[in-house]
């Protein structure tokens, strides 16, 4: 509910969901009713969940049962923390379903070597088709002597088919998604693939009340995106 330029963060980012033309309908799923009444405020569509959830994808599974949505429903969960989203992301999230084979999706995108001590960035690393093989706090993986850049940062945006929330919320949390707090990890121990998508955009969450400033730069155009990283 951060005031980001006259308006609530949760507000800066429905707005740009809802500016992918591939997402049918945006909706914020919430367990506060002080979300809840600052987003009716505003006209945004709300579902009240249940407090106790482990995550957030669990939130968004009782949210879209409540919804009654088609069995054959791609959902998208993105995080409320995310004020600068580009709605092009969203697009290439959701373009690798046209393939059956594609159960869940998410971005990942070049970074610095010298930002993957942040335990807030998380990393990635997939198989040669796109594959996630590990999510980390940690710098994965481990480099020696080679000059190259094999980093990649993960951007915690998912597009799930519903049959796929479904089974996540039967599952146990994970003994690694426990251990690094990252619940994709749930998927990957229970043999669920997650399909990476790159991305020249990079989108940047507020995680501390200092990163306000940043992302206020950003939306008003004072501040450019950096793109991928060569």
């Amino acid at each position: 509910m951060a005031d980001i330029l006259g308006k609530p963060m949760i507000l800066h980012v429905y707005e740009r969901a809802r500016q992918c033309a591939r997402l049918s309908a945006v909706f914020l799923a919430t367990d506060d009713d002080r979300i809840r009444l600052v987003a009716q405020k505003w006209g945004v569509p709300v579902v009240m969940t249940r407090t106790a959830h482990p995550s957030g994808t669990d939130r968004v599974m009782e949210a879209a049962a409540k919804l009654n949505l088609p069995t054959d429903s791609v959902i998208v969960n993105i995080q409320g923390d995310e004020p600068a989203l580009e709605p092009a992301m969203l697009t290439q999230l959701v373009r690798p379903f046209s393939s059956a084979d594609v159960q869940v999706t998410t971005l990942a995108r070049k970074i610095n070597a010298a930002d993957v001590g942040n335990p807030d960035l998380v990393k990635v690393v997939f198989t040669e088709d796109g594959r996630a093989l590990y999510f980390s706090r940690s710098p994965i993986p481990h480099q020696h002597e080679d000059t190259k850049n094999h980093y990649y940062g993960h951007i915690g945006i998912y597009a799930l088919r519903m049959k796929v929330l479904e089974k996540f919320v039967t599952l146990d949390q994970s003994r690694l998604e426990i251990i690094e707090r990252l619940e994709q990890l749930r998927l990957l121990e229970n043999n669920i693939a997650i399909h990476i998508v790159m991305t020249d955009y990079h989108t940047c969450s507020v995680d501390r009340p200092g990163d306000i400033e940043t992302v206020s730069k950003i939306i008003s155009g004072k501040t450019r995106v950096k793109g991928q990283i060569k």
